[in-house]
């Protein structure tokens, strides 16, 4: 049979269709196609100039909108030659590591019920609300924040942040350790994903994935390590590779788990940050019209998603160039056809919440 999974199903995480080949429920293809929420954002940018652009980076990834902030932001004071304040690049470590752990959230929860686990979603999503809040006092925003700026950040930490977001985190970590036991220990739920869709080190290296997929099948890179930005030298952390408590190396268990071990991570991450946020500005002096000179770049983040990247060309006026951004979700879907084959349906849906795709990432 040939059939339409999308673009409404809720397993999809988005407006996104796979053209699906069965002979009963096993699969001998499952194509992406995509397109659906295509809004012509990098030609947008160059319509809009680099600070009128900043709004529409929030939009590139809604659960995690902090991250496209920042990649653009980097872009952008590459081509000035601009130097962030220290008390800056500590701002928006903070913000981004506090990012990553609520897109992590929807990660994980969303995948749990996917596979058939409703109240694990719910679990997460009331720690998710403390965070939103946690955001509005920060910026503001509990969604597409605009709070990383080019130079730096909108605003400076108000009084009193620092020991919520901290209260916070004490909190966090025995939440996420009861999380454990009540999902990612059970027994139907790893029967459902351990050894199912297993990618290899050449696999995910050949189609180009990133981020948490990429490492849950062994291969060592976190560019926040690795190609060092920001302030992220300064910091300790450790980046999980590999297999979780259960299964094989690059199954859907591995890459569920790789999120959750990165959650802990982030925790340390923010100890850190705040600890060590120094005394400063929180923005540089930027011009009102921003004109770079002629030239390009490239800026990468680590992204909740893995590596997302803008590749800026500057002809010298105020508006851009050319824009191109490099996302996660799209590599990730290019490696669904070939790992499809010989799955059954309700594994193809492990699969694609194992990846973490979301819509606006692939289609911009």
């Amino acid at each position: 049979m040939l059939l339409n999974m999308g673009p409404h199903h809720p397993a999809t995480h988005g407006v996104l269709n796979f053209v699906v080949e069965t002979d009963g429920e096993v699969l001998s293809r499952a194509v992406p196609e995509v397109g659906y929420l295509h809004r012509g954002i990098e030609k947008i940018a160059e319509k809009v100039g680099y600070t009128g652009f900043m709004p529409y980076t929030d939009r590139i990834d809604y659960c995690a909108a902090m991250f496209p902030n920042q990649g653009w932001a980097m872009a952008v004071e590459r081509l000035l030659g601009l130097q962030v304040p220290r008390r800056a690049e500590y701002l928006r470590v903070i913000a981004t590591e506090l990012c990553r752990i609520a897109s992590h959230f929807i990660a994980v929860g969303s995948m749990a019920m996917d596979i058939g686990a409703y109240t694990p979603f719910l679990f997460l999503i009331r720690e998710r609300e403390t965070f939103n809040d946690l955001m509005e006092y920060l910026c503001g925003a509990r969604l597409t924040f605009n709070y990383v700026w080019i130079g730096g950040v909108s605003r400076d930490f108000h009084p009193g942040l620092d020991k919520k977001i901290c209260a916070w985190l004490d909190k966090l970590e025995p939440i996420i350790d009861e999380f454990d036991r009540l999902i990612s220990f059970n027994p139907i739920y790893i029967d459902r994903l351990v050894n199912v869709a297993v990618l290899s080190r050449q696999d995910v290296i050949g189609h180009g994935l990133v981020g948490p997929n990429l490492r849950a099948s062994g291969v060592d890179f976190d560019l926040r390590r690795d190609v060092p930005y920001s302030v992220y030298p300064e910091l300790k952390f450790k980046v999980p590779v590999g297999r979780g408590p259960f299964g094989v190396e690059g199954d859907c268990y591995a890459r569920y788990y790789a999120r959750i071990e990165e959650m802990r991570e982030s925790i340390q991450l923010l100890r850190q940050a705040i600890a060590g946020l120094p005394e400063g500005e929180h923005r540089a002096r930027v011009p009102r019209k921003i004109k770079p000179p002629p030239g390009e770049c490239y800026a990468r983040i680590e992204s909740a998603r893995g590596e997302m990247s803008y590749y800026l060309i500057s002809d010298g006026t105020e508006l851009p160039y050319r824009v191109h951004v490099r996302t996660g979700s799209f590599s990730a879907m290019s490696i669904i056809e070939h790992a499809s084959p010989g799955l059954m349906i309700a594994d193809l849906v492990a699969l694609i919440a194992s990846l973490d795709v979301v819509a606006p990432e692939v289609d911009r």
